[in-house]
């Protein structure tokens, strides 16, 4: 065999045909039959090896799991190991394929794995409670499970999570700034995320409460799109519930809801962190349990691919119909955690997957489904922000879904999520599950795309405005009509909440002093006179790189009362500006929330609005309560 080489072996051990690789290194085609034996029984030993490895690893890491929490660490042991700081055996090699579907050819194979332990054994499929992970939100009543916070063990334990730092928006004058820019936004990690916080009974940072996600979480009941046009928007004035000299301006945009039965086919990628931080149940198991829900609701002319990260990613599953769902959920639910996080190798390989089969005139996704906590390869957010502006080219879009807690990276999953045609929720129940794939399934259908607002303020109207939210979404003026500049999109069914804050004229309000400008002087034409403001949207079809505009003026009294779902939203605001302790929350309490919105719960269908009741009053006995070493 060293006659052969290094290069020798990895060409015998890669296939290539004996007769060739005489040729190439100068021997005899028997040498060559004889080497190549040995080769394949390297290998094999070579992998099984590998194998072994990692279920010693994954046997360690369970038996971290299930040990008592204490004080003392060992250096260089396993707790710096499980921190990515020193390689556990295996991590940098390839992880055991998964189960093959039919029709496609099996790998060579590999020892038979020994089967592990304790009551989450590897290999196996996981149930998991829809209720097991949090008070409220998480009821389980399908399932049976009972409500509790998830174990604070593990990588739950950690208090290493991140998020984006933002300043509020603050009040403009329409002398100063006239115009209001800004891209949709259709996230709601938010308020899933800061629900599982209070669940637990921790006060949420001021950082995680995004005031747009906690908005748009809830559903209202705008009418739909009348014309062509797959969007269309809605405006209401009326008081402000936090401020009585104030008002409140509302624009509600609703989406076009395409009837499943003409969702167009789908080639979707399951992205998968399969790494060591996953292994606790709020992550890779509910991962499975979230997908089987999609999974059941996918058709022949659909298709799923899975490529799975840790050390290194690899496709666990081709290209499979809807079909066959068991062949889909056979890999999903027998996948296993352990290794550090490649996220960058993983994001490369799924997009590559995507584009080899991209679905003309269809919905090509991929679903990232992960905690966030890269530590390998690119981990810094702006070169993966870079990444992922470079693969939405490809005019695939994005989901990104995350799990778990003590590591969340709130921040990286948001901007990947804003930077690659997609949207970002947290899954911290099976319930939020069931949300995001049953009672939104049809949202991975984008129907507009790069959808972007302006409103321009009358100042014979409005002294002062303030965007409520969306801090991370804010454009340029000039980005309005700017095609290459990137926006939010919106998916079937989706809606977009916007809120504003107005100071009337003759209310008094702090605002810096400008001078205006003595060569911009301009009167305001008198048809538009009576106006407050006008709204202006452009989109994107799908497939289009040309925006289209749609505009309406708001002209009129100021409603006395607010609508029932109007008044729920700036409820829900209310609650994010209480839970960020924001100075503009004015005189609004969390009994004032409270009874702003038990008048204003509506129809109902999932019970969205009464859980957050529930989650209004548990932050309000956590405000009169303070822990040790906290705040009010």
């Amino acid at each position: 065999m060293s006659r052969f080489g290094v290069r020798g072996r990895r060409l015998l051990a890669g296939g290539v045909p004996a007769v060739l690789l005489a040729v190439l290194v100068g021997c005899g085609p028997r040498d060559a039959e004889r080497a190549r034996a040995e080769a394949e029984r390297a290998e094999a030993t070579a992998l099984a090896e590998r194998v072994k490895a990692e279920q010693a690893e994954a046997a360690a890491r369970a038996e971290v799991e299930r040990a008592p929490a204490g004080p003392a660490r060992v250096t260089g042991g396993l707790d710096e190991r499980l921190q990515g700081n020193i390689a556990l055996p295996g991590e940098k090699g390839e992880h055991a394929p998964g189960p093959v579907p039919p029709g496609f050819p099996s790998p060579a194979p590999l020892a038979e794995p020994a089967s592990p332990a304790g009551p989450d054994a590897l290999g196996k499929r996981i149930a998991v409670s829809g209720g097991s992970f949090a008070g409220v939100g998480g009821s389980g009543a399908a399932r049976g499970g009972e409500n509790k916070p998830a174990p604070r063990d593990g990588y739950n334990a950690q208090n290493a999570e991140a998020y984006g730092r933002y300043q509020e928006n603050e009040f403009r004058s329409p002398l100063v700034a006239p115009l209001s820019t800004f891209s949709a936004d259709v996230n709601t990690a938010s308020y899933a995320n800061v629900r599982r916080m209070l669940n637990e009974r921790t006060r949420p940072p001021a950082s995680a409460v995004f005031l747009a996600e906690f908005v748009n979480y809830f559903p209202y009941s705008y009418a739909p799109p009348a014309g062509a046009d797959p969007v269309a928007f809605h405006v209401e004035v009326g008081p402000c519930p936090w401020n009585a000299k104030h008002h409140l301006l509302r624009v509600g945009v609703q989406a076009h809801q395409i009837p499943a039965e003409k969702l167009p086919p789908r080639n979707l990628v399951f992205l998968i962190d399969t790494s060591g931080s996953m292994q606790q149940e709020n992550r890779l198991p509910l991962v499975q349990k979230s997908l089987e829900l999609l999974v059941e609701k996918l058709a022949e002319k659909d298709r799923v691919s899975v490529v799975t990260y840790a050390g290194d990613s690899r496709v666990a599953l081709p290209p499979t119909s809807g079909a066959d769902k068991k062949a889909i959920l056979d890999v999903v639910t027998g996948l296993q955690a352990n290794g550090s996080t490649n996220g960058e190798g993983g994001i490369k390989k799924a997009y590559q997957l995507a584009r080899d089969t991209f679905l003309d005139g269809g919905v090509n996704r991929v679903i990232l489904c992960t905690d966030g906590d890269f530590n390998v390869g690119v981990v810094d957010n702006g070169e993966l922000v870079k990444l992922i502006e470079e693969q939405r080219k490809s005019k695939v879009f994005l989901t990104v879904l995350g799990y778990g807690m003590g590591n969340y990276k709130d921040d990286r999953l948001k901007e990947l999520a804003n930077h690659g045609n997609g949207h970002h929720a947290y899954i911290d129940t099976l319930d939020e599950a069931k949300k995001v794939f049953v009672e939104q399934g049809g949202a991975l259908v984008c129907v507009a795309k790069d959808v972007k607002f302006q409103i321009d303020f009358n100042p014979a109207k409005v002294t002062a405005y303030r965007l409520v939210g969306y801090e991370n979404r804010l454009l340029k003026d000039e980005d309005f009509k700017n095609d290459a500049k990137d926006a939010g999109d919106v998916g079937s069914g989706h809606q977009v909440t916007v809120l504003y804050e107005i100071v009337p004229p003759g209310v008094k309000v702090d605002l810096p002093e400008v001078d205006a400008s003595k060569y911009q002087k301009k009167d305001v034409p008198a048809p538009a006179s009576d106006e407050w403001l006008t709204v202006k949207m452009r989109y994107k079809h799908p497939d289009a790189d040309v925006s289209k505009e749609l505009t309406a003026a708001h002209k009129g009294a100021v409603t006395r009362e607010l609508s029932d779902d109007f008044r729920f939203a700036a409820a829900v605001a209310s609650f994010g500006m209480l839970l960020r302790d924001s100075k503009y929350k004015g005189a609004m309490t969390y009994a004032g929330v409270l009874e702003e919105a038990q008048g204003a719960l509506g129809a109902d269908p999932n019970n969205h609005r009464k859980q957050f009741l529930e989650l209004v009053r548990r932050a309000k006995e956590l405000a009169s309560d303070p822990k040790p070493g906290e705040g009010r």
